[in-house]
């Protein structure tokens, strides 16, 4: 791939990222997984993680995307980043041949029978439970209220966190630690706003003036709902996300050993000290080190 259609590729995706895949059209949704699976796979501008790659493939087999289908079954026919099943490397070239794929076509003369199951990711999965949003509690409201400009913070947050379904509670922990409230608050690392944004997070959530309040929070609330998703409702995972970025969360297995990310995650346990937070399994495919990270903790 060159290096301008890579590009091309990550500004694609980088568009797509402040709204699930679901909401778009399916084409064009099976197309951004496809193409977000393939920069996964060889590591083309991103860290190669094969395993994200082959959840990416399945969620565009899902869409009817014929590449992704023959992409998966190569994958799982060589044990390539994910277990070898030849069963299963026979459903999916037979899903492809079946919409015309040609390579597809002659692949199925050296596979044996299709597996009558399929991975999770290719199910339609259950209607997520509404989320019930809490009302800010008189003496938090109090606590952090002690100003006419944090009021109307607070009621900016009491506005939009339920659009997100996010508990404004875990909205406020998280202003009040990053910014303690100032909309003109910047970080050495260039982080901004109430949320401390840092550019390349408000541009991919579609934050253009960093420093608005309104826009703020809405981009501070869709990170926090897709780390949510990415971390299936870990609050500490997804606040050490927040604060460090999900890779590095992703790379350490856990909280990195960050005296800043720790000291951070205390500070929000302490403000809103629930361990789980619903979280919309359709905004994105979880981290796939989430498994590994809860064996550890046993």
């Amino acid at each position: 791939m060159s290096a301008w259609l890579r590009r091309s590729v990550q500004l694609a995706i980088a568009l797509c990222a402040a709204a699930p895949a679901f909401a778009l059209e399916p084409v064009a949704a099976a197309r951004s997984l496809l193409a977000e699976a393939r920069l996964f796979e060889h590591g083309e501008g991103v860290s190669r993680d094969p395993a994200r790659a082959a959840a990416l493939y399945c969620q565009a087999s899902k869409l009817g995307e014929a590449e992704a289908q023959f992409n998966l079954a190569w994958m799982y026919a060589n044990g390539r980043g994910v277990e070898r099943d030849d069963a299963l490397a026979a459903t999916f070239f037979d899903l492809a041949a079946r919409q015309g794929h040609e390579h597809a076509q002659r692949m199925l003369r050296f596979t044996g029978e299709p597996t009558r199951e399929l991975p999770d990711c290719m199910r339609d999965p259950p209607e997520p439970e509404p989320v019930a949003i809490a009302s800010i509690a008189p003496d938090l409201e109090a606590a952090f209220g002690t100003t006419p400009d944090r009021r109307k913070v607070i009621e900016i947050v009491r506005e939009l966190a339920p659009t997100f379904d996010i508990d404004p509670h875990l909205v406020l922990a998280v202003i009040g630690t990053e910014s303690n409230f100032n909309p003109k608050a910047k970080s050495p690392k260039n982080a901004q706003g109430l949320m401390q944004l840092i550019p390349e997070t408000a541009q991919r959530f579609n934050v253009r003036d960093a420093y608005d309040p309104v826009q703020n929070i809405r981009g501070g609330l869709a990170y926090l709902r897709w780390l949510l998703a990415y971390f299936e409702g870990d609050v500490e995972l997804a606040t050490a996300g927040y604060n460090a970025g999900e890779g590095a969360v992703d790379r350490y297995k856990g909280v990195p050993p960050y005296r800043e990310t720790r000291e951070y995650v205390k500070r929000i346990r302490s403000l809103f000290n629930k361990p789980d937070h619903p979280y919309d399994h359709r905004v994105t495919t979880p981290s796939p080190v989430l498994p590994k990270i809860v064996s550890r903790r046993g």
